[in-house]
């Protein structure tokens, strides 16, 4: 029984340094984050809202009018693929095609969140108690300095995980507001242009 213990002890410890890198990793990945999430706030405030009212207000006698006012190069994914609908007017199929793909890429958008959201506590956690057990060795032994260090290791790694966490969290949230507008508006677009097609028929 010593000899599993002592097995899984080593194990665990083993694992600290892997931890701690994967935590700095996702920390700086973090990081990152927030600035590119920035630069999204600032182009969805500049550009969105006159796009979603745009859109808000289009007919089937305006679809022309809409696709021509739609900027020839964009680096906004709703408005690429407001282009391919109104390009594919003559294939619903090819339409209904083009609405799943955005959907499959707003997940994409949203995949750095929520691994940072979900891999934060697990590691917080793990970079917590793995340090638990040399603090209580040092506890035991009187080497009360092993113990501190130990347990500064802990209260570390868990803070950073919880950063690591909410930032995941935060940008999360927003995201899946934006990506939900937006394929709510795509789809209404697609619905208009339908109709649109049908009225030339």
């Amino acid at each position: 029984m010593n000899v599993i213990s002592n097995i899984l002890y080593w194990i665990s410890t083993g694992l600290l340094v892997p931890v701690i890198v994967l935590l700095i990793f996702f920390f700086i990945r973090a990081i990152i984050l927030i600035g590119a999430f920035f630069g999204q706030y600032m182009q969805v405030k500049k550009h969105s809202a006159s796009f979603y009212s745009r859109i808000e207000k289009l007919t089937p006698a305006s679809v022309e009018e809409f696709n021509a006012s739609l900027p020839e190069k964009t680096d906004s994914i709703v408005t690429a693929y407001a282009k391919k609908i109104i390009a594919n007017r003559d294939n619903e199929p090819k339409i209904d095609l083009l609405l799943s793909e955005y959907e499959i890429e707003a997940d994409k958008e949203l995949s750095t969140s929520k691994v940072l959201t979900k891999m934060g506590p697990i590691l917080g956690l793990m970079g917590t108690l793995i340090p638990m057990g040399p603090a209580l060795v040092g506890l035991a032994t009187g080497d009360i300095a092993s113990m501190a260090y130990n347990m500064q290791v802990a209260f570390a790694t868990t803070v950073v995980g919880l950063v690591v966490s909410a930032i995941g969290f935060l940008t999360q949230q927003v995201k899946e507001r934006w990506a939900v507008k937006n394929i709510t508006m795509l789809e209404y677009l697609a619905d208009v242009v339908k109709q649109s097609n049908t009225r030339k028929q």
